[in-house]
Parts: structure tokens; C-alpha cells; sequence
């Protein structure tokens, strides 16, 4: 499968490195705004074409799939070019900055009989299925912490009286949807739709949020998420139940995951070795699943995709955080 990617930020970069780890999947193409970024990009990663004009590239044929790696508010307009070209897409997370993008964009690849994905890593990760597959081992669940905080270099231009894209309205900024998305998606992947949604953020100059709590409340428990582009945190997210608790240590990668059991005189299981970089978790799924039409997965990841963007959107109006564009 030939893969092209939209964007030039590390991300992309760690996307390349994925696509070398994973079998039957080449890159093909880039794109950049700039001819000579462009170009210097596709001869770093060995690309054998490259593209300033989007749809142009949309419309070529050396690539079957794009990965869009691009600020949040050009997703769905890239995304829509692609599929209306019979491209598949992979959209970074977060996929889209409204509801009524998710839903016009699957509809026209539907209509396009391609594939539309969001790449959230940490839900193809070996130790989130571990813990998905042993969540039971605690029992009945009490209380969930969960969290995504890591202080942003970006946050340091927006100090310094600059507009960085990821701290703006215009381009569908602010620390919920670039990093709350994370545990927001491991809450709806274990526990399902939330029965309310109540965001407290910790809003900026610039008319997003640069921090904020979200509640999220099930029955007989609730999962409390902190997201934070503005400081960072140290501590570890957990999954608290009667007979035991879950305890991972970073939510976006599940790298090391370990439960401690009450009953059995502090038993302990771990998670399982895995690669570095978990990005190629995800592309592997993704490819399986073009390749052999694994529908029930993917209508399950669009699902969870779907309800993540429901509560963002939600959380954020209640807080009156709108984006450009947006009523």
C-alpha cells in the first residue's frame, strides 16, 4: 500500500518512522506549502514525489491512502479532497473539530467506498487491549483517574505575544481537544458514553483553554480526566475498582500498565513489552483492515472516534469555548 502524508511536524516524522516497521506499506508522497520544504522533505524520508498543491496530490494517482498530519481546522477540508479522490485517510487526532464534520466526511467516503480513520494510538497499543481484556479484574469500578498534561514549547510564543496555531480558535486549538482527546478516548473505549459531561477549563488570552477537568459520569462512578498544554504532570492514571486498581503510566503510549489486586495479598500483573513506537500499532490495524474489509472493527473505532468528539464538543460549548466559524 502506497501511503503520502500531509505535514511536516515530528508527528509526521514518527508516522514515516512507523510505515518503515510495518510491512507491505511504502511512502510514496508528501506535501508542504513550500516547493523546497517539500522537496527536502520527501528526499529525508525517501518519498519519490512531492506536492504544494493538495489537491493536486488528491488527485494523483501514486498513492492509495494520505495521512493528514495538518492543524486541527484543515482536517476536514483536506480529508474531504482526498476522499472524494478514492483516497483512504488518516486523520491525526483529533480527527475533526465538529460533529457535523465527522458526519459529512464519512458520509462521502461511504459514498466513495474508501476508509476514513483517526489516529489515536494508545487504543491499538498491546497494553491498552491487555487492560481492556482485564478490566474485570477489579471489579466493580469505583473511581477513574485519567490524564494527558505536558507543558507545550508552543505555550511559550503565545507568552510571548504570538498566536501559535495549537493555542488558537482559528485553527480549532486549546488543551482538551489536542490532548484530552487521549483519555477521553480510553474512558469511552472501557466505559462507553458517559451519562453527563462537565468541563471546568482554565482559559487563555487567546479564547482557548490552556488546562482543564472534565468529569465524566457513569453509574457508580465517575472518571475525572485533567488535560494541560501548560504545565506537566508526573503522576499516573488509574482505574480504581473494589478488588483491585489499574495503574498506567502514560496514557497516550500505555507504555508500562501494572494492577494491584486487594484480595490476593498485593498479586500483581504487568503489561507487555512493547515497540517504541506505538504508532505503527495503529497503521498496522488500519491496513488490515482495508485489506481484508474488517468492518465490525472499523465501525467500532468509528464509534469511539464519534462519542470522543461528542464530549469535546459538548464540553467545550458549555465552557463557551467556540471555534472560528462556529455559532
Amino acid at each position: 500500500m502506497r501511503i503520502g502524508t500531509v505535514g511536516t511536524s515530528w508527528i509526521t516524522e514518527s508516522f514515516i518512522d512507523a510505515i518503515g516497521e510495518v510491512a507491505g506499506v511504502e511512502l510514496t508522497a508528501v506535501h508542504s506549502r513550500t516547493s523546497e520544504k517539500a522537496e527536502d522533505f520527501a528526499r529525508k524520508h525517501g518519498a519519490g514525489h512531492y506536492f504544494t498543491a493538495l489537491q493536486e496530490m488528491a488527485k494523483s494517482s501514486q498513492m492509495d491512502c494520505v495521512y493528514i498530519a495538518s492543524p486541527n481546522s484543515l482536517h476536514f477540508e483536506q480529508a474531504v479532497a482526498f476522499l472524494k479522490n478514492g483516497k483512504h485517510v488518516i486523520c491525526e487526532k483529533p480527527m475533526f473539530a465538529s460533529l457535523k464534520e465527522f458526519e459529512g466526511a464519512h458520509r462521502i467516503a461511504e459514498e466513495n467506498g474508501v476508509y476514513l480513520f483517526e489516529a489515536m494510538r494508545n487504543l491499538y497499543t498491546p497494553n491498552f487491549q491487555k487492560v481492556k481484556g482485564r478490566l474485570d479484574d477489579v471489579g466493580e469500578v469505583r473511581n477513574v483517574l485519567l490524564h494527558r498534561m505536558k507543558y507545550s514549547s508552543r505555550y511559550d510564543e503565545l507568552l510571548a505575544g504570538k498566536e501559535p496555531a495549537i493555542f488558537s480558535r482559528k485553527f480549532a486549538g486549546g488543551a482538551l481537544v489536542d490532548l484530552g482527546v487521549y483519555p477521553i478516548a480510553v474512558a469511552v473505549a472501557l466505559f462507553g458514553k458517559p451519562l453527563d459531561v462537565k468541563y471546568t477549563p482554565v482559559m487563555l488570552s487567546s479564547g482557548v483553554d490552556g488546562s482543564g477537568t472534565l468529569v465524566l459520569s457513569y453509574q457508580g462512578y465517575v472518571c475525572t480526566i485533567l488535560c494541560s498544554k501548560i504545565s506537566t504532570s508526573n503522576l499516573e492514571s488509574e482505574i480504581q475498582g473494589e478488588a483491585g486498581t489499574i495503574s498506567i503510566d502514560n496514557i497516550g503510549s500505555f507504555s508500562n500498565v501494572q494492577c494491584s489486586l486487594r484480595a490476593s495479598k498485593g498479586q500483581k500483573w504487568t503489561g507487555e513489552s512493547q515497540r517504541e513506537n506505538t504508532m505503527t500499532y495503529e497503521l498496522e490495524s488500519f491496513v488490515q483492515i482495508i485489506l481484508e474489509g474488517k468492518t465490525s472493527t472499523y465501525e467500532n473505532m468509528k464509534a469511539i472516534s464519534r462519542e470522543v468528539l461528542a464530549i469535546t464538543e459538548a464540553a467545550r460549548k458549555q465552557s463557551g469555548i467556540y471555534f472560528e466559524g462556529e455559532d
